[in-house]
């Protein structure tokens, strides 16, 4: 027997982006509200992390907007000292899980479906007893087209040959006492929370050989630290950003610039990074992860043996007793962008550069509070998801064209300024004698970089 459901909306994923956009909807209307997700809880990939994962932004600005994470507070000790907290994976988990709990469900406008598979046809189908559901909605909302991936839900892309033994950091904390040697596989942020981890548990910097096939650039997490006692140095941030861009005379010279004012890192200052995905680190982290002596950059590993690592560039040995820790999974992969609003579907995805979760809540104060289709779509204009280096000013035009739009609409702009979760909260005060100055300012500079980074960017690919 089918169990018909009516709904004004159906959301399919509950994952950080689904349940952000859902606080809004019940946060600001009364519409009702269907969640279908394949996992048993809430959370999304978070579900499936390692266990010593922590968010690389900070709690203060992470999450649903309803509902605080952590405890606001800067930390005195530790690699993270002077920032503000990150939440651990299983923090983030019980949090997600309190929100469905203690706010969506009691609020008797929202029905969980975990455990369920969506079919494009409007059924839902158990994953565990067969039930099926007809969902007949108004609406239909993919919080699963963004979708983040973690190594501990695929194999490795590499052979693991003749009893060699490759995990993912998932089962680092309990196999680690048993090996001697360790091989860290991908320098994004998950190959850098494993080095990490492995230096803080006493690991000696030598016995770690960090396969890295492509170096990235970093934020400073510090002048990127969000939350509203840091709003200045956001700010300030921004703007370095913004003159560096108006001054340089080529994405190289760009990058120079930004570094000098110290917006990003690099992890070696002779190597050039070719890649951006996003990565936050301290200047204490850092530090830490420079003391690994046995950095490989030999490209992508094709297969590991007891004896030996085989990569695109030719044969690293290992040490005898050495544990692989694939670390290389795409977490975000490319996808095609869509409109975010397309008659009856929303398709939820970042519209503010490196922030998934908030770009949903952030699209669901629109849908809340704007009819019109193509002035939703017009404020919800998609950030491409970032890859290369040349895409930090990919992401920084579109990010900056969308900040132009959203500063005129005052829907937006009122819920900016009120918002937990965004980042640079509470700057758009416009009748601030100190602050309106300053959003003038910045409205000038972007008007000016925006075309002077497309341009860089013309110049890089005619040159290539």
């Amino acid at each position: 027997m089918t169990d018909i459901i009516d709904s004004d909306y159906l959301v399919i994923g509950a994952g950080g982006m689904g349940m952000a956009f859902v606080d809004e909807l019940i946060t600001q209307t009364t519409a009702t509200v269907t969640i279908v997700d394949r996992n048993h809880r809430p959370g999304g990939h978070w579900n499936d992390a390692y266990p010593f994962v922590r968010l690389h932004q900070t709690s203060t600005c992470y999450g649903v907007n309803s509902t605080p994470l952590g405890n606001a507070t800067i930390d005195q000790v530790g690699w993270n000292k002077g920032c503000y907290e990150l939440a651990s994976g299983s923090e983030v988990v019980a949090y997600f899980d309190q929100v469905m709990r203690q706010r969506f469900l009691p609020s008797g406008r929202v029905r969980y479906l975990p455990m369920c598979d969506y079919r494009d046809d409007g059924r839902v189908v158990s994953r565990l007893g067969g039930a099926e559901y007809a969902v007949r909605a108004g609406k239909i909302v993919d919080a699963t087209y963004i979708n983040v991936t973690v190594p501990s839900q695929r194999p490795p892309k590499f052979q693991v040959l003749d009893g060699a033994v490759c995990v993912p950091p998932n089962a680092v904390p309990k196999l680690a006492p048993d090996y001697s040697r360790f091989t860290v596989v991908g320098s994004g942020k998950t190959g850098i929370d494993t080095c990490l981890f492995l230096l803080e548990m006493g690991v000696a910097p030598a016995d770690i050989t960090w396969v890295m096939p492509n170096d990235a650039w970093l934020f400073d997490r510090f002048t990127v630290n969000p939350g509203r006692r840091f709003t200045d140095i956001i700010t300030a941030g921004r703007i370095e950003v913004l003159k560096a861009a108006i001054a340089a005379d080529s994405v190289d010279d760009f990058f120079r610039r930004v570094l000098a004012c110290d917006q990003l890192f690099q992890f070696d200052p002779k190597v050039k990074p070719t890649n951006w995905r996003c990565a936050t680190v301290t200047r204490l982290e850092l530090e830490q992860l420079r003391r690994i002596p046995n950095v490989v950059r030999l490209g992508h590993v094709q297969a590991v043996t007891p004896t030996e690592m085989r990569l695109d560039q030719g044969t690293r040995k290992t040490a005898a007793h050495t544990l692989y820790i694939d670390c290389a999974a795409d977490g975000l992969k490319h996808r095609p962008v869509r409109k975010v609003f397309d008659g009856n579907r929303i398709t939820l995805q970042t519209v503010r550069m490196c922030q998934q979760v908030y770009s949903a809540g952030f699209i669901g104060n629109v849908e809340a509070n704007l009819s019109d289709e193509a002035r939703k779509n017009a404020l919800c204009r998609p950030v491409p998801l970032p890859h290369a280096a040349d895409d930090y000013l990919r992401c920084a035009i579109q990010d900056s064209e969308n900040m132009l739009v959203w500063l005129t609409e005052p829907k937006v702009v009122s819920w900016i300024n009120a918002s937990r979760i965004d980042l640079f909260s509470p700057i758009f005060k416009f009748d601030c004698p100190v602050v309106g100055p300053q959003i003038e300012a910045m409205g000038a500079l972007l008007q000016q970089a925006i075309p002077k980074m497309q341009a860089l960017l013309d110049q890089e690919t005619a040159r290539a």
